[in-house]
């Protein structure tokens, strides 16, 4: 596993977690996605086009849902993925922020190939491991993950997509993996990995965890700099 993911930037985890685990996460992230007042301000539609208050939320993101919903960091779920981030970088490694991405039924938007370095500030450290967790089976049309495997670490340029914030890069996809996941089922990748998935055009949901690990030095420095990931959009140079 590790191997692999020095190798390529990324690598598929069937089980993270069991069932019954997924189920207690979906009562959860439901609660969260249905409140709009208590998710203020870490809120964002990475999908939305539309200005006006009652349109539809293509691709909901909710920025460090753990800091409103404490049950959240209580599961397994973040120690299991802890764990298996510092077999793959490290014992430094510590949880950085978390997020929820949920792609509502029949919206057919898709998140740009992009890398999530572009979004970060510039690091001396620069490794990372971002931990998608599927709480939804995930496949091509409901929005599964796609990666192109790593070839050094390139931050390419990247520009504005959506009115929501999503960024965007132009690059060759022929070599891109299609990575289908059972509910529970994990994958880890790398900033510099570039990745993408497409619109849900099902009539269920696809919801995803996703939880960010780096160096605790580097989360320090960050949270020094007022870094707190709790919803800013710029983009930084990381290269």
């Amino acid at each position: 596993m590790k191997k692999d993911f020095l190798a390529n930037g990324f690598v598929k985890l069937d089980t993270l977690i069991p069932f019954s685990e997924v189920e207690k996460l979906r009562i959860l992230y439901e609660n969260l996605l249905n409140d709009k007042k208590r998710t203020e301000g870490l809120r964002s539609d990475l999908g939305g086009e539309e200005e006006t208050k009652n349109a539809v939320e293509k691709i909901t993101q909710i920025m460090r849902p753990s800091l409103i919903e404490p049950k959240l960091s209580e599961s397994v779920t973040y120690e299991l993925a802890l764990n298996h981030a510092k077999k793959l970088l490290g014992d430094d490694m510590e949880l950085d922020f978390d997020m929820l991405i949920n792609k509502a039924p029949q919206t057919n938007t898709p998140t740009p190939w992009h890398q999530d370095a572009a979004y970060w500030i510039k690091m001396p450290d620069k490794r990372s491991a971002s931990c998608w967790i599927a709480l939804d089976d995930v496949y091509a049309e409901n929005g599964c993950m796609w990666f192109i495997p790593k070839e050094g670490e390139l931050l390419k340029e990247h520009s504005l997509y959506t009115k929501g914030g999503a960024l965007h890069c132009e690059t060759d996809t022929s070599n891109a993996q299609c990575i289908p996941l059972n509910a529970g089922g994990c994958t880890f990748h790398d900033g510099f990995t570039l990745h993408f998935s497409k619109g849900n055009t099902t009539d269920g949901p696809r919801r995803a965890l996703i939880l960010n690990f780096r160096p605790k030095k580097m989360i320090e420095l960050e949270r020094e700099q007022g870094i707190e990931h709790t919803g800013e959009r710029k983009v930084r140079n990381n290269s």
